[in-house]
């Protein structure tokens, strides 16, 4: 087997054998480089949005007579026999093609052991034994940890285990041998020996993942349907890695302020009197809430975009009131619509030909929460426009958000056929094909319906999606359990995605399914305080875990969290902020801040918020003591203003109302008022707490909801401290932000105050400044 023609155009290299495949490489940038067949060039991604830069490489053959790529942070190598192997900058390996074959679980059982196994509901043929269209295996070294893929189950390394890529509804407890859950995210970061990479196949079919159980040797990827086509990222780091594929696939955007705040939820309120009594026991025991939420009850007979007339009599009405105390509302929208001629989105659909087809040309149904239901074929564009037009119903009369459920998509009778017509932007495709983009589409569709109705940052939820539907959506990680397991996989969970692309995400605190108790109520609030999403959602026929249903002292803990929360909202605007412009995530697990520190390479029990805050949970019932580990570097406890060593793992005493918090030394965070609510008004004051002597901070400021800032409308502080000494200094003015009245600087127990000289601010605002 030989190479027997190469040939380069602009940012592409072809890649001819006698007896292989060809190959074309595609230089993104110096940090990534995409490897496919062909024919992959010539497909749509609904995931990358960049496009291949100007990057300087060169091409050449070896002596062995292979073909060499090289950037100046890659080196990709194709032998003769076509395997692949990528290397960094000094020639150290990152990404290595497996030279044996593969050896298949299961193999060894007889014909008739699978079916034995099967019956009594154990796995009997792996899948790995499933047809598939291509596949790679890499070889796996002793050492290597892999993160990412969204947010499959277990722990935060998924080393040793295997993941499909099948968006999948499924109701029973989500334990860590879960294969499949309601999102497909095929990007998989590694750790070779400390150096850090990014594999990231862009195939929406169904696909499978064995990260070294199948064989300590090997771990290897593999889709049903489509042509090989992966980005290899590399980068000096881990964090800079994960900032290369939030370029490649968008980074999240900065979402509205009020997002930010805590959210209540429920499947059960039984109509507007109990939800207004839900909003005034907020607003009562003072507990900060920005958000409620209307699960699929406030519907008529779970028609989407319908109101139920008996329990809300006047949807308009009950918004404003709640808009009045401070409450914004998202309400659910499934794709699932009702089939029944009569019912106008239901008819509307059919006669404009919206909705997903058998192959011979009837519309399909399944049943869902209405009934038998019909599925908008939103890979069509008009079916998108269609379907975010129809929001005005909701959009007109205040709503807020809307939170898309069921769009894996579920079926009550069962999974939809592979077969069925969908489209697929300008041509047709299968579900087969298209079924792990349907959730991802929704969401587009919600998102631009959103913002053409209404001018701001939408805020659209959604449980299914894909590779780069952070561009759209919020996520969350779907219907968890009150189980003392799923509190514990939240940390990897949420990291994971954060990895993944999916700054904005959160779980439902306290659990969805099941009963939760008041300690786990607690432990839950003060371990989720800092993901970005916040929101608290249980089912009906599920014990109330609303904050005061168990008395005291619960609730005094979680007002107590509650409160800390809204005082760091401006710190988790700030990095949301910088994300959009970064790709940094939010939350992040240890390893990617430190993936140098062979000790954090599986810590899931604390997290990073930022570069300043590091967060060690309580995720275990009874606990009353845990240990937490330092990262090198200088640690201040936040509570209790004590400094803490790096490189050593400590005891730290942890009653029910304790969060073990820690300040990063040459950190800042801003610090906000202590509020119930957000406000659209401007704040007139904020507080910098320095952890050390020294630090610099870059504290961002807009108006919290529009686009303007995309045009300039902002406002940059750059706080610094200096051997305990404070500076602030603007370095940014934006049109129609007022500046703050006052700036607070904390560095140890003393207090530096602020008030921006005014010919500073007129220079920079181009305004007079109000007294």
């Amino acid at each position: 087997m030989t190479i027997k023609a190469i040939t380069t155009a602009d940012q592409t290299v072809h890649i001819d054998f006698t007896a292989h495949p060809a190959v074309s490489l595609q230089v993104f940038s110096a940090q990534i480089i995409r490897v496919c067949a062909p024919e992959a060039l010539s497909l749509t991604s609904h995931a990358v949005i960049a496009t291949p830069s100007q990057a300087p490489f060169t091409v050449d053959r070896d002596n062995a007579g292979g073909v060499r790529l090289q950037t100046s942070a890659l080196h990709l190598h194709i032998d003769a026999s076509g395997h692949v192997d990528v290397y960094d900058a000094n020639d150290l390996a990152l990404v290595l093609d497996y030279r044996g074959q593969r050896v298949p679980l299961n193999l060894d059982l007889p014909e008739d052991s699978h079916s034995v196994l099967e019956e009594e509901g154990h796995a009997g043929r792996d899948s790995a034994v499933n047809a598939v269209s291509s596949q790679v295996i890499k070889a796996l070294s002793p050492d290597e940890h892999f993160y990412g893929l969204g947010d499959k189950t277990g722990f935060i390394d998924k080393r040793g285990y295997e993941y499909d890529n099948w968006n999948t509804d499924d109701a029973s407890p989500h334990l860590e041998h879960y294969t499949k859950l309601y999102k497909s995210v095929p990007i998989l970061y590694g750790l070779r020996e400390g150096r850090p990479y990014g594999l990231f196949f862009d195939n929406a079919a169904r696909s499978h993942f064995d990260l070294g159980k199948e064989n300590s040797g090997y771990y290897y990827y593999s889709v049903a349907e489509g042509p090989l086509d992966y980005y290899v990222i590399g980068g000096p780091t881990l964090a800079s890695v994960v900032q290369q594929y939030a370029q490649l696939t968008g980074p999240t955007p900065l979402p509205q302020r009020w997002t930010l705040g805590y959210q209540q939820s429920r499947f059960g309120w039984q109509d507007a009197a109990e939800v207004g009594e839900i909003a005034n026991n907020m607003r009562r025991y003072h507990l900060p809430c920005d958000v409620l939420h209307l699960d699929i009850d406030y519907m008529d007979g779970y028609r989407v975009f319908t109101w139920n007339s008996i329990r809300y009599p006047q949807p308009a009405t009950f918004v404003k009131a709640l808009h009045q105390q401070g409450f914004k509302l998202v309400t659910i929208i499934d794709p699932g619509v009702k089939a029944e001629p009569g019912y106008s989105v239901y008819d509307d659909g059919v006669g404009n030909d919206c909705f997903v087809k058998t192959p011979v040309g009837q519309v399909y149904t399944n049943r869902v929460w209405p009934g038998q239901a019909v599925y908008p074929d939103f890979g069509a564009p008009r079916v998108r426009q269609w379907w975010g037009d129809y929001h005005t119903r909701l959009t007109a009369i205040g709503v807020d958000g809307i939170w898309n459920d069921m769009n894996e998509p579920a079926g009550f009778d069962g999974p939809l056929p592979d077969d069925l017509v969908f489209t697929d932007e300008a041509k047709q495709s299968t579900h087969a094909k298209m079924h792990n983009l349907f959730g991802h589409n929704m969401a587009r569709a919600t998102y631009e319906g959103l913002q053409q109705q209404t001018g701001r940052r939408p805020f659209v939820i959604t449980r299914a999606a894909y590779a780069g539907t952070q561009r759209y959506a919020t996520v969350w990680t779907g219907d968890n359990q009150s189980l003392w397991v799923h509190l514990q996989m939240m940390v990897p969970q949420l990291c994971n995605l954060a990895l993944s692309g999916f700054s904005f995400a959160g779980t439902d605190i306290g659990g969805f399914g099941a009963d939760t108790t008041p300690e786990l109520l607690i432990r839950w609030i003060e371990g989720a305080i800092f993901s970005p999403l916040l929101r608290n959602h249980s089912a009906m026929g599920n014990r109330r875990q609303e904050p005061w249903s168990f008395g005291e002292p619960t609730l005094s803990v979680y007002r107590k969290y509650l409160e800390l929360r809204y005082r760091l909202i401006p710190y988790l605007y700030d990095l949301f902020a910088t994300g959009e412009q970064t790709g940094e995530p939010v939350m992040r697990p240890l390893v990617y801040a430190f993936d140098q520190d062979p000790a954090v390479v599986e810590i899931g029990d604390q997290y990073m918020v930022g570069d300043a805050l590091m967060v060690a949970p309580v995720l275990e019932k009874g606990k009353t003591s845990r240990l937490v580990y330092l990262p090198a570097g200088e640690w201040i406890d936040f509570w209790t203003g004590e400094h803490l060593a790096g490189g050593q793992e400590i005891r730290v005493e942890v009653p029910l109302d304790a969060l073990p918090l820690f300040g990063r030394v040459g950190t800042m965070v801003p610090m906000g008022p202590k509020q119930e609510y957000l406000t659209d008004a401007p704040d007139q004051e904020m507080d910098f707490r320095c952890f050390g002597d020294h630090g610099t901070y870059r504290h961002y400021q807009d108006d919290g909801s529009s686009f303007a800032y995309r045009d300039g409308a902002y406002n940059l502080y750059q706080i610094t401290v200096s051997a305990g000494v404070a500076a602030v200094t603007v370095t940014h003015a934006g049109d129609a932000v007022a500046f703050y009245r006052e700036i607070r600087v904390h560095v140890g127990h003393i207090q530096q105050k602020f008030v921006l000289d005014k010919q500073q601010y007129c220079a920079l605002n181009k305004k007079e400044v109000i007294e």
